[in-house]
């Protein structure tokens, strides 16, 4: 039997047969996520889960991901990550799958308080998105970001499961277009990555950076990813045959263990070539093992260092790469320790030795850390950081992107360890000064700082501390903060502590200054109302009333100000139109000027508009670099390279002031870049660089810079050229001269 279908018949009959597969698909995820959280529910907790199951693929049936896929795999899978790779129960798997309902659907809170009792509805509220502010001035994802945080103190899980929901998304990022990649991307390295780092999550936190170089820096990432895969097999045989005899030692004296390779990642490993200047074949701690040990409360500490004696009897150790963190645990509860050894053939391996606990509290952070926690086991600084997190969100003169950027400060990787005159320890980022250690101990101590003893000698209040300091604040009651410390603190407490103080004292000062400004317009008859004052903040070109009277109380405008403002007011119309053509000549002098000199080549935005621009000096972009537009405030467009070392920061907390940028085709325009020269240095070296600068490639020089120490050199180049293609050249020409080493663009 034959059968015939027509076009639309057929299409109709694919559809039927995708949307079983579909049905089929979702189910098997389900099924996978009750796998994933067996551990921890019950048939109670099934039976809520499966509640919220229902609910979510109900809520988001006509749903679909910009890859096409049905929306309701995304709830599931966020879900699984939560309850498997972070370890959380019943309540946040529900909030998992529920999370994007209210934000997306006609449910809304009340329903899901109704349905699921108030912890899943005040969870819910924290991870969905604000959507009725359109203030311009505002950045959206740091005032998402913070609105996430208002829950932190009350409960962590609203942090982790939006950890989860950003993994995903990450996962799946192939889909959106490049512009929203390198935004999510972006965001993910500033905050996200930063957070689970903070939280204990490491397997997450190096996910999420690997992922985020993925779309940032993909012809970075491919290249180190492509170079770990080829030499993956010899990796795995060294570390089987460096395990060797740690493995019959142990078993020797009976430990209880397991022993497996720990690959660095991709955003590690660029990183350290970054750092150290080196190629990816000269990092040379690429290799890694972890040892865990399962172990008695009582004996970890013991135990640990049994097992660093045992490594260390056959491999030489590196004394400046131990880390003890097992006496002095991380501010995120992290535990184990750390050697670096010198392992056959000449190779440098980095040891991790850890027990059960301690690998389960790295690997699920906050998670875990609570759950030993609820068992008997004490309270960790990582308490002590969600509580300044929650004093921080306290602070009412705060904005989104000022706690943002606080906020930021507090995810440090680096740490120190430094002591109270009494023997009290105190954990700080490094770089840390006496003034921010005095801001830990109490916001009074800190602002009445007049000076510090670091080990009984008397140093600046900017002296940078180190591990094993002992610190002694001295203090005066008629001391004050002062502008310049945001100068030189580093912990986000220290620096809003001196910000909410120089506010008050800004405020104070206002205050006179609005009685002297009240009696100087009294004295010649102007009347002191609102549109008096607005006239003013315009002529003096200020933003806000405060800045008006700040300036008169700090004796910043006086008299003379006043008379010029009382003159021009008095002329009328005249005067004023004057004034703005006079003003506004300047500054369209201004503006054809710096078009002259950028060039107007950069096309923006979706409809490839003409717009004045700069072209970023941090990162002096050129004709074919992939580039942005940044809106400044004050300058205007500026230019960025993709890869300018501010882009990620720019993206992540600006995405609002973010435009799409290309070159338009003008290759007889010249650009000025800088180039750095190191080697060794060679009789005629210089000259015959130049040679090939000038001579060969009709390269005009702009100024040269070379200095020699002990037979190496090291310069700069300043060159004008007129493209991506011609600066490529010019370093392949180069690369072929004897004696130079390096190369590089600025």
């Amino acid at each position: 039997m034959v059968f015939s279908f027509s076009k639309k018949t057929y299409i109709y009959f694919m559809q039927e047969i995708n949307l079983e597969l579909e049905r089929k698909e979702i189910l098997n995820r389900y099924k996978g996520l009750l796998r994933d959280c067996k551990d921890k529910t019950d048939a109670a907790d099934k039976k809520i889960i499966r509640k919220a199951f229902n609910l979510a693929v109900e809520a988001h049936k006509e749903m679909r991901r910009k890859s096409g896929e049905p929306y309701i795999y995304h709830p599931i899978d966020v879900a699984r990550i939560a309850a498997k790779e972070i370890g959380l129960g019943c309540t946040s798997i529900v909030c998992a799958l529920l999370h994007d309902v209210v934000e997306d659907t006609d449910y809304t809170l009340e329903d899901i308080e109704r349905i699921f009792g108030n912890k899943v509805a005040r969870i819910i509220d924290g991870l969905t998105k604000i959507s009725d502010v359109y203030d311009q001035n505002v950045s959206m994802q740091a005032e998402n970001f913070r609105k996430m945080l208002l829950t932190l103190s009350d409960d962590v899980r609203v942090i982790l499961i939006k950890l989860a929901d950003r993994l995903h998304n990450m996962r799946t990022l192939d889909s959106i277009p490049k512009h929203k990649q390198l935004k999510i991307a972006s965001e993910t390295l500033y905050l996200y990555a930063p957070l689970a780092h903070r939280l204990g999550l490491y397997a997450i936190k190096t996910e999420l950076e690997d992922l985020g170089l993925k779309f940032t820096k993909s012809e970075v990432y491919k290249a180190i990813s492509e170079k770990l895969a080829e030499t993956k097999r010899g990796r795995l045989r060294y570390i089987s045959k460096f395990i060797i005899p740690i493995r019959e030692e142990m078993e020797v004296q009976e430990f209880d263990f397991s022993i497996k390779g720990r690959p660095k990642s991709i955003f590690s490993i660029r990183n350290k070539m970054l750092k150290q200047g080196v190629e990816f074949e000269e990092v040379y701690d690429k290799f890694a093992i972890r040892i865990i040990v399962d172990s008695k409360p009582e004996a970890e500490k013991a135990d640990c260092w049994r097992i660093y004696s045992i490594v260390t009897d056959f491999y030489k150790p590196n004394p400046d790469r131990l880390r003890d963190w097992i006496s002095t645990p991380k501010s995120n509860g992290y535990e184990a320790l750390h050697t670096t050894v010198m392992g056959p053939n000449g190779k440098w391996v980095e040891v991790q030795i850890r027990t059960t606990r301690m690998d389960e509290i790295a690997e699920k952070g906050y998670a875990a850390h609570w759950r030993y926690k609820q068992e008997g086991g004490k309270d960790t600084s990582l308490d002590d950081w969600i509580n300044r997190i929650h004093e921080m969100l306290e602070n009412p003169d705060s904005n989104a992107l000022g706690f943002v950027d606080d906020f930021k400060m507090n995810l440090f990787t680096d740490e120190i360890f430094v002591f109270t005159p009494a023997g009290d320890l105190k954990t700080l980022p490094v770089g840390s000064t006496p003034l921010d250690f005095a801001f830990e101990i109490h916001t009074q101590v800190g602002s009445k700082c007049l000076g510090a003893k670091v080990n009984g000698k008397l140093v600046p209040l900017s002296y940078e501390l180190k591990s094993g300091d002992q610190v002694e604040i001295i203090t005066s009651n008629k001391q004050t903060p002062k502008k310049d410390w945001l100068s030189f603190v580093k912990t986000s407490r220290a620096k809003s502590k001196i910000k909410n103080a120089l506010k008050e004292e800004k405020k104070r000062i206002g205050r006179e200054g609005k009685e002297i400004l009240e009696r100087k317009l009294r004295h010649i008859k102007i009347p002191f109302d609102n549109k008096t004052e607005a006239e003013l903040i315009r002529f003096f070109y200020l933003k806000t009333s405060l800045d008006l009277y700040y300036q008169f109380g700090a004796g910043i405008l006086n008299n003379k100000d006043i008379r010029s403002f009382a003159n021009q007011r008095n002329q009328g119309w005249y005067g004023f139109f004057k004034n703005k053509i006079t003003r506004g000549k300047s500054q369209k002098y201004a503006k054809k000027n710096s078009v002259k000199n950028e060039y107007q080549i950069i096309l923006f935005g979706s409809e490839k508009l003409q717009l004045d621009y700069k072209l970023a000096k941090c990162c002096s972009p050129i004709s074919g670099d992939e580039v942005f537009g940044f809106t400044t405030i004050n300058e205007g467009i500026k230019v960025h390279t993709n890869n300018c070392p501010n882009s990620i920061q720019l993206r992540s907390r600006y995405a609002y002031r973010i435009l799409t940028a290309v070159w338009a085709s003008k290759d007889d325009v010249e650009y000025t870049t800088k180039i750095h020269l190191s080697g060794i240095d060679q009789v005629g070296l210089m000259n015959e660089v130049t040679r090939i600068i000038s001579n060969q490639l009709n390269v005009n020089i702009g100024s040269i810079n070379i200095s020699t120490t002990a037979g190496v050199f090291e310069g700069y180049i300043t060159v004008k050229l007129f493209n991506t293609i011609h600066l490529d050249s010019l370093i392949k020409k180069l690369e072929k001269v004897d004696g130079i080493k390096t190369i590089e663009r600025l």
